[in-house]
């Protein structure tokens, strides 16, 4: 059963940086792929049905480090506190972003809702580029520091841009579009996000592979319990986002409601 949580959690964590990573690096790169307001929304609108199903794939995540891992789940949330704390706060202001910037008429009102978005996101990927560089040396307990995690973070936010991009390419169309092209190099469709996509999902099957997961696992109980509702529940959530994404398969033409 210890086998099966973690092969859960990783595939949970994966799914996570995959697709919420790709809308991520959309916010992060709205302002060059968004130059005027109707840009802007229709930028937003390639993210606006997925980024809230993505999140429920960090939900998952932690609901199985705290089910599954329990020990460990305690000694990473304390320890890594100070960089969890901003990477929460920047959850919460781009989604903030996003939902208040169709609720005001002024354009002064869509350009703050778009830099909440913008820094956001962006804030949301230093941190979790920040707790990588912490999570690779094997001490859950002790945020790392230095100019390797400077160093870092950043390739880790720079690579979710990148992945955010090819994610752009395949939704865009318009002047937006040709930008996204433009850093992409003019690949095909697929072949601008799926290498991107590769890269991120292996972002956190490598760091958890550096932490003491056998060793933190919960009893043979708990899991006997947890694990079999978590294989009943994980289809279901895998053909919802099967859904999403050959529902809303084709370029956005138009601004959405954000």
């Amino acid at each position: 059963m210890d086998i099966l949580a973690i092969a859960l959690l990783g595939f949970f964590a994966a799914g996570y940086f995959v697709l919420a990573g790709a809308d991520l690096g959309v916010g992060m790169l709205l302002a060059y792929l968004g130059r005027g307001a109707g840009e802007r929304r229709l930028v937003l609108a390639s993210i606006g049905p997925f980024f809230l199903g993505n999140e429920v794939w960090l939900v998952a995540t932690a609901g199985v480090l705290i089910g599954c891992f329990p020990t460990l789940e305690g000694e990473l949330f304390q320890g890594q506190f100070l960089v969890l704390l901003p990477l929460v706060t920047g959850w919460v202001v781009r989604d903030a972003g996003l939902w208040w910037r169709g609720r005001g008429a002024t354009r002064a009102w869509r350009t703050v809702m778009d830099a909440l978005v913008v820094c956001g996101s962006w804030t949301v990927a230093l941190s979790w580029g920040a707790l990588y560089a912490g999570l690779l040396t094997g001490d859950p307990v002790r945020p790392a520091s230095g100019g390797l995690t400077v160093f870092t973070a950043l390739a880790v936010a720079l690579l979710f841009a990148a992945h955010g991009l090819g994610f752009a390419a395949l939704r865009l169309t318009g002047r937006p579009y040709e930008r996204a092209r433009q850093l992409v190099g003019g690949m095909p469709r697929l072949h601008s996000f799926a290498p991107t996509a590769v890269v991120m999902a292996a972002l956190p099957l490598l760091a958890g592979s550096r932490l003491p997961l056998m060793d933190t696992a919960a009893d043979s109980v708990t899991l006997s319990l947890l694990v079999p509702a978590l294989l009943v529940v994980t289809p279901g959530l895998v053909a919802a986002q099967v859904w999403l994404w050959r529902t809303f398969r084709d370029r956005v033409t138009r601004p959405s409601y954000l």
